[in-house]
């Protein structure tokens, strides 16, 4: 990569879900101090940034996703002292720090909503959300047939008569992209971040941001996958994904690039087709967007071709780099997910419904070939925690422990996302592994399995078989060796359910998704194999880095 190209363009972004990744005044939540302490790992572990998930402060209906004050940090994270700490920390370790915003709404705490609430029908206050009168002859009936994410409508009544919007929780009501007031609002907030030095900021929901001005009904479904969600969308669909919101992004990259550094912005967008997807990060928009196509693929070489071929096709034409992902905070973990003998590909915010029993070691084995092809694909790459220590889904938390919205407003019918949100085992033999300071009275947020002691960070240090010593070396390779991060690749041919291509100069990368060993290609020396060859054979589900 050319010294002038900008850092996020090959960028290996780590995810810090913020409560579940290190707790430093042992109140069971993870906090800014901790992620202070750990920055050494990170550095370690070879990543170029960290995401945080929302810090702000916050009721934590949808953990933190409601956000009650964008300049303010919630007190159970620290203080926005904690924040310039952090961010100063992160920089003198060469890690940069992207925060999460969550522009397509605020907590029912916030100010504004508020203020919203006391005004009045009719005020300009309410102009900032969604607000509307219902239907019917006493207007009892909601507004339109809206549904929220999270299950139920998405449309609450007040005692005055109005209805307001909420795509997801009742507690996080919409915000009205059409005023004034939220854009020059939201272009401050960037500004008041960008000036504390944070590096971009990836963007919750930013599919969501622009509603159709009438309002109208949702039209007809296509097929039950498009229930409930942003899930493979409609043309002209009346809230996800229309055109208009590029405008506010093509005002947000002239707030960035007010700031000197590359800074930078990711788009959690969520997108009927790799064209609709490009719009997001064409030269005057967003820098990049996350590739759930990607993640949310089946476990077939045939499959995952088309979508790396798609993704590169339509985003290089807009001139943005890829941006690989195989697990967030919002989905099964993908050892889990792969650790069935059928992995289906599913659709944008459908529960992934995983079918029959886990094979763990199977899933694993997966894990660490997909790690391998997606940090030797062009472009960039986002790591979730704990995925570098091969965690799987947590699929048996007792009921009494989900916290996850979903779990109330499904009427206890899907589980949500608490799973994967598990906090992460650092050291020791029991929970909270390293989670939370010795002689930590409070337990963790979500309960920790007993058999994480040989996932923990300190168990697998130094161990070459080992999930985190497999992404440590995958990391620097991809560090130093010229042909990772951005720029083109090669195909070769390969029999069905074989994935091998070249990165120039010299790199081959190849996976065997089939059922049968793969003889290696003539290669100059093995840079890094998943797991154990045998006989210069590559097994079923596995991959391997070579030098040409």
């Amino acid at each position: 990569m050319s010294p002038t190209t900008p850092w996020w363009r090959s960028a290996v972004i780590y995810q810090v879900y913020i409560r579940s990744f290190a707790d430093h005044n042992g109140d069971g939540v993870g906090d800014i101090a901790g992620i202070r302490s750990r920055l050494p790992y990170l550095k370690s572990l070879g990543v170029d940034a960290i995401w945080i998930n929302p810090w702000y402060k916050s009721p934590m209906a949808d953990h933190g996703y409601d956000v009650a004050d964008f300049r303010a940090i919630d007190p159970r994270f620290g203080t926005l002292a904690d924040a310039e700490r952090l961010i100063t920390e992160a920089h003198e370790h060469g890690i940069r720090v992207i925060p999460d915003i969550v522009p397509n709404h605020t907590s029912d705490q916030h100010a504004w909503f508020q203020a919203a609430l006391a005004a009045g029908p009719g005020s300009a206050e309410r102009e900032r959300y969604v607000f509307r009168p219902g239907r019917g002859p006493d207007g009892t009936e909601p507004p339109n047939d809206w549904v929220s994410c999270f299950g139920g409508p998405a449309w609450t009544r007040l005692p005055d008569g109005d209805w307001y919007l909420h795509l997801f929780a009742p507690q996080q009501p919409d915000l009205n992209w059409q005023h004034p007031e939220v854009r020059a609002e939201f272009e401050s907030i960037l500004r008041f971040w960008f000036s504390r030095g944070v590096d971009g900021f990836r963007i919750d929901v930013a599919h969501g941001l622009v509603k159709h001005p009438e309002l109208p009904d949702l039209p007809p479904r296509r097929d039950e996958a498009d229930a409930v969600g942003p899930v493979r969308h409609h043309v002209d669909h009346p809230h996800w994904d229309r055109d208009e919101v590029h405008e506010i992004y093509r005002a947000w990259r002239r707030v960035a690039d007010e700031f000197p550094g590359d800074r930078c912005f990711v788009a959690e967008a969520w997108a009927d087709t790799p064209e609709r997807l490009a719009a997001y990060v064409r030269r005057d928009g967003l820098h990049t967007a996350f590739n759930f196509d990607f993640l949310m693929s089946s476990w077939d070489a045939k499959g995952l071709r088309a979508v790396i071929d798609d993704s590169l096709a339509m985003l290089g034409a807009v001139g943005a780099p890829a941006t690989w992902v195989l697990s967030n905070h919002d989905v099964m973990r993908h050892p889990s997910r792969y650790g069935r003998r059928s992995v289906r590909r599913w659709v944008a915010n459908e529960s992934y419904r995983p079918e029959g029993p886990l094979d763990l070691v199977l899933g694993t084995r997966r894990a660490r070939a997909a790690a391998l092809l997606m940090l030797a694909l062009p472009g960039g790459a986002y790591v979730y925690q704990g995925e570098e220590l091969g965690l799987p889904e947590v699929e048996d938390l007792p009921e009494s422990a989900l916290q996850d919205p979903t779990w109330e407003r499904s009427g206890h019918t899907d589980r949500g996302r608490d799973g994967c949100r598990v906090p992460i085992p650092w050291s020791g033999q029991a929970a909270p592994y390293g989670f939370s300071p010795a002689g930590a009275t409070a337990d963790p947020w979500l309960p920790q399995p007993g058999d994480w002691a040989a996932l923990s960070v300190e168990a697998q240090t130094g161990d070459p078989a080992s999930m985190l010593e497999l992404y440590r070396t995958a990391l620097r390779i991809r560090r130093d060796h010229p042909a990772l991060g951005d720029g083109t690749m090669t195909w070769l041919d390969a029999p069905e359910g074989v994935l091998s291509f070249t990165r120039e100069p010299g790199f081959l990368c190849v996976v065997n998704l089939s059922a049968e060993p793969y003889e290696l290609p003539a290669h100059s020396e093995l840079l890094l194999a998943g797991g154990p060859l045998k006989n210069g054979r590559l097994e079923p589900d596995q991959a391997v880095w070579l030098a040409l």
